[in-house]
């Protein structure tokens, strides 16, 4: 069954950290953290509406000002999204350039920042063109949950661990698959077109059963233009099943606490993309870089119950090794012993 989202990261595996999501019915993506973002053509950039960065060390937040240089005279609105002191961290990158001229540009852009922090209080801050990019705080929201952006076909969760600093980790999950099924489509006198995607939309939100859904097509008998009861439709016209979800973790310490975060945010997800820093050989420079080993990755993905995992974030000392540091996810993740190693 088709998937309306498609993730995949930027760069190789030793590249900075950053995973694309495309949105296959809409000229729209998100991202997850913002190092090298160069290898993303301008017209992928430009799909971006949100921004989710896990922390701000350099291989994670140093992409913005790449995507700022795309976006700016195209765009009308980019959210970005981090931990504790995220909005200060922007303003401080749009102050290191001279905009003598960019109140000009149309259209204008306005970046909305978005700060979590551990304890449920969030800040906004509001960074516009028009006004050269100066900060304007726009108040304090609810962020009890783990909730950090919902919307009618999926929502972004996040929880904090612990790497030496907060870091976000990230859950993205579609809220429902829906197929077509064109046999009883027909049985109904009715054709496929662009009327099926309001229906989704009207199903994904929650709409009544009495919700009007109005039904037009062309063909070679003419336009047909109908309305039908959002009831009437559904379990006749679209099968519909759980939605897709995926992890995105990086940036942690191997710690019990880190752990049991990510199983109230990632249990069973369909696919973890996890960092696997080090091999099991060099735990120890693992544990004084605040970094996961490849082993300890699969070994969560395990625990996690996650039905694919994919690494990434490996150290450049293991340039040409790619494949030793896989093998060592892939059989901590499939449970064979690792006798005499630390769960």
């Amino acid at each position: 069954m088709r998937t309306l989202f498609e993730p995949r990261l930027v760069n190789d595996a030793f590249g900075d950290p950053a995973l694309y999501v495309d949105f296959a019915d809409e000229r729209r993506a998100v991202l997850f953290d913002l190092g090298d973002v160069a290898a993303l053509p301008p017209r992928k950039l430009i799909r971006l509406t949100h921004a989710f960065v896990s922390h701000a060390h350099m291989d994670h937040f140093a992409g913005f000002d790449h995507l700022l240089r795309v976006v700016l005279g195209r765009k009308e609105r980019l959210v970005v999204a981090g931990g504790p002191d995220f909005a200060a961290r922007l303003a401080h990158k749009l102050a290191a350039y001279v905009w003598n001229v960019v109140h000009r540009y149309e259209p204008e852009l306005v970046i909305e920042a978005l700060e979590f922090a551990p304890g449920g209080r969030g800040r906004r801050a509001r960074f516009s063109s028009r006004a050269r990019f100066a900060r304007e705080d726009a108040g304090e929201f609810d962020a009890a949950g783990d909730t950090l952006l919902e919307e009618p076909t999926f929502r972004v969760r996040g929880r904090f661990v612990d790497h030496e600093i907060p870091c976000l980790a990230f859950a993205f999950e579609e809220k429902a698959r829906m197929r077509v099924a064109r046999d009883r489509l027909e049985s109904l006198g009715l054709s496929t077109g662009p009327w099926l995607r309001q229906l989704r939309q009207a199903v994904l939100a929650g709409a009544p059963d009495d919700t009007p859904v109005r039904v037009r097509w062309h063909d070679r008998a003419g336009e047909h233009d109908l309305v039908r009861p959002l009831g009437a439709l559904r379990p006749v016209v679209l099968d519909v099943v759980a939605g897709q979800r995926f992890g995105f973790v990086t940036d942690l310490r191997h710690t019990e606490e880190n752990v049991r975060e990510l199983e109230a945010l990632l249990r069973g997800v369909d696919i973890l993309f996890i960092e696997s820093v080090f091999l099991d050989a060099d735990g120890e420079h693992a544990r004084r870089k605040n970094h996961l080993t490849a082993r300890q990755a699969g070994a969560i993905a395990r625990r996690l119950g996650a039905r694919a995992v994919v690494p990434f974030h490996f150290s450049p000392r293991y340039e040409g090794r790619s494949a030793e540091l896989v093998a060592e996810v892939q059989a901590a993740w499939a449970g064979e012993s690792t006798a005499g190693r630390e769960p």
